[in-house]
Parts: C-alpha cells; structure tokens; sequence
C-alpha cells in the first residue's frame, strides 16, 4: 500500500476537505475513493472524515491502495518495447512520471497502463525518474512482480558535463540530504553505492556514457557523476547546466532477464534518446553514441 503525506500549514482552522481539495490539488474523485476506503485519510494517526477541521501542524497520511491513483487515461501513448503475457516493457519518454501522485493524478505511465489493462494492478519494476526516459518495465502479475524484481540487468546511458575517463567505478555511499526528501548527496553514512561507466565519445564539452549499475539507490547516477565533477547536462538539481538540454540526460537503453514463466533469456534494446544525442550532433560528435 502507498500513503502520501501532509503537513498542513494555516493561520486558522480549515476542513480537510477545503485543504485537500484546495491548497494540496487533489481531485475530488480522489478524495472520493480515499473516503470510501478503510483508514483512507488520518490525522495523527487517527481517522478523520473529510468535514472535520485540520489545523496547523497536523499530519494527514492519504492511504492508497494499489490503484487509488490510477484513472485510466487513453489520450496517453507510450510505445511498447516487448510485451507477452507476463511483463510488458515501456519506452517511457522523458516528462512523464512512472506513478502518479498530487501533482501528477493523470498523465503518468500507471494511467496508461490502467487504460490499456483496466483488470490488472499496476506493478513497476525499475521506476525511472520523471526526465529520465528509456525502458521501464511492468509485471502483469504478482508471480512474476516477485521473480523480476532484483533481476533484471539495466543498460543507462547518460550525456555528462566535461570529459570523464574511459572506463571507471565510481564506489560512493549515498544518503538523503539533510531537511529534504527528494535530495540525495553522497554521504560516509550513506547506503552502498557502485556505478561503472565507459567513456563511448567525448564532443565539445560532453561524454557519453554507458552505465552499469551494482546498486540501485535514489539518484545514484546523477549524485555520482556530480560528485566526482561531471554532472548530467540538464540535471540543474545536481549541477548540470540546462543550455543545451532542458531534462537530466539519462536513458534506459538496454534490458536483459529471464521470462519468469518460459525461462527465456530475452534482451530488449532501444535507441538512445533523440534528445541527448543531438548534445553530440550539434557540436561535432558522432551521429550516436551506441557501439
């Protein structure tokens, strides 16, 4: 079950609804469903009905069961990389966030998928960031949800600022940063983090990078190439500059696992984004980066 979290902020009392509905954004088909849901919406930890008032300080936890988000939205389209009756691979594009929540309640990946299998619980393996696009695949059900996760090998490709080595591992721990939620930093106290990368080419200012990954932390890779002083173009979070490209530059671009049923050994390719390849059209490099 996911829950989203409140701290309501008001000179005066308000009622839930009223602050819910206004401030927060969120829909009232939304709050529809959360009302008809056991323990749907607390305060404190307590239940609490959408006509009582709220006050400054308070905590308010929406409780969300498996599809409390999802409202099928058909006007999206998100091509399919590979599909059978146990997964299906998206080739998610850059803008686009992998689950939806306040600010996002219609647009994302799981209300595509909720049009395109209104029967199904949408169950995302590897869940790319909003700007990052390339490969994100969806277990079709639970049985093969548990055999994939962990278990599938993920190919990134990332345009970095400067020009980095032609091969290396970056073995960083990673925590969050302090009074954020979002941000991540490396950290002694941190969890275990280890990207390795090759150098593919290097244009006028940016390189190219394949990344494999050991770990799969918040932001690993753009926490370690910021760290080490290459950060992503367009990745402003992190310290990358957005002149040339206006979303971090990072892309899925390979998948390799086993079917969960069949045991077939698939891997699933896609171009490198358009978008981060045109950083090295336009100023000289080659025409892509792939090998």
């Amino acid at each position: 079950m996911n829950g989203l979290k409140f701290k309501v902020e008001t000179e005066r009392p308000i009622t839930l609804q009223s602050f819910l509905l206004g401030s927060q954004g969120v829909s009232r088909r939304l709050l529809t469903k959360l009302k008809r849901q056991e323990n749907g919406i607390t305060r404190n930890g307590e239940t609490i009905r959408s006509i009582d008032f709220v006050y400054n300080g308070d905590e308010i936890l929406l409780r969300l069961d498996d599809n409390s988000f999802l409202e099928s939205n058909g006007e999206l389209d998100v091509r399919i990389a590979f599909e059978n009756e146990n997964v299906v691979i998206f080739d998610k594009p850059s803008g686009m966030p992998v689950h939806p929540s306040i600010k996002h309640q219609g647009d994302t990946l799981g209300n595509y998928f909720a049009y395109l299998y209104p029967k199904l619980t949408f169950r995302p393996i590897n869940r790319l960031d909003r700007d990052t696009s390339g490969l994100c695949a969806v277990a079709k059900n639970p049985f093969s949800a548990k055999v994939l996760q962990h278990n599938i090998k993920k190919v990134y490709y990332a345009a970095v600022e400067g020009e980095i080595n032609e091969q290396g591992t970056i073995n960083l721990p990673i925590a969050r940063k302090d009074e954020t939620i979002i941000l991540r930093c490396v950290s002694p106290h941190g969890q275990h983090a280890v990207t390795h990368y090759k150098r593919l080419e290097y244009a006028n200012g940016h390189s190219l990078a394949e990344i494999h990954l050991e770990t799969g932390r918040t932001h690993q890779i753009r926490v370690h190439f910021s760290y080490i002083g290459h950060a992503l173009a367009g990745d402003d979070m992190y310290g990358g500059s957005l002149e040339h490209i206006q979303r971090q530059a990072l892309h899925c671009g390979k998948m390799e696992f086993t079917e969960p049923v069949t045991n077939e050994n698939l891997k699933i390719t896609i171009p490198i984004s358009s978008d981060i390849l045109n950083l090295f059209k336009q100023y000289g490099g080659k025409e892509n980066g792939k090998n």
